[in-house]
């Protein structure tokens, strides 16, 4: 009986030890006290009309959790919100630059909030405050950074295509900003075909002087 004691102790430590699964993302919406604060996405450029509309775009987002090291990512459409835990992602808009246009750069509007643990009252749930709102790029990350203790958030791409792209192919992903776009080869009907030799044309006997 003694020794049944420590190997029941150690079973029980051991279950709560085991860490608990990371929450999945869930469809949500902002919360209501930051509604008016979320705002539209600004310095949207003349380009954005081009192309893919920006309802149909779709923007797949990282966000890593520092305390468990576990990164997820966020396949999104504008207009969309996300939670996983205590963090709520939206995003406003998203793009990426033409494919004539360098360098090539991918962008997306997004805005974060945290939920706050100390700021609850008793019986209600712990509130959400906006730790980021503006814009992320993938190939310049330097430039804006969600600056969190605890979350890590950053764009990854952004599916969407200009006028003369050509539509991929099933199960094959569009390219990105960055890559670069390989030259369009010339199809054979539109090649110049070499013109066949002239044939000489046939040698005519001059004509017989009359004689007298």
């Amino acid at each position: 009986m003694r020794l049944g004691l420590p190997v029941l102790a150690l079973a029980v430590l051991g279950a709560c030890s085991e860490a608990p699964p990371a929450p999945g993302p869930v469809e949500t919406d902002v919360p209501a006290e930051l509604r008016g604060s979320a705002g539209a996405a600004s310095s949207i450029t003349a380009e954005s009309a081009i192309g893919t509309p920006m309802k149909d775009r779709v923007a797949t987002i990282g966000v890593l959790n520092k305390r468990n090291n576990i990164a997820q990512d966020l396949t999104m459409k504008p207009g969309e919100t996300r939670r996983i835990g205590e963090v709520i992602v939206a995003l406003k808009s998203c793009e990426r630059t033409a494919p004539w246009e360098m360098p090539q750069e991918t962008g997306a509007f997004v805005q974060v909030f945290v939920q706050q643990r100390g700021t609850r009252r008793e019986g209600e749930q712990p509130g959400f405050a906006k730790v980021f709102s503006g814009w992320l790029f993938r190939n310049s990350p330097s430039l804006n950074v969600v600056e969190h203790p605890i979350y890590d958030v950053w764009v990854k791409d952004c599916a969407m295509r200009f006028p003369g792209e050509e539509a991929p192919a099933p199960g094959e992903r569009p390219p990105s900003a960055g890559t670069p776009r390989a030259a369009a080869t010339p199809s054979p009907s539109a090649s110049a075909s070499p013109s066949p030799p002239a044939s000489p044309s046939p040698a005519v006997a001059a004509p017989n002087e009359a004689t007298d």
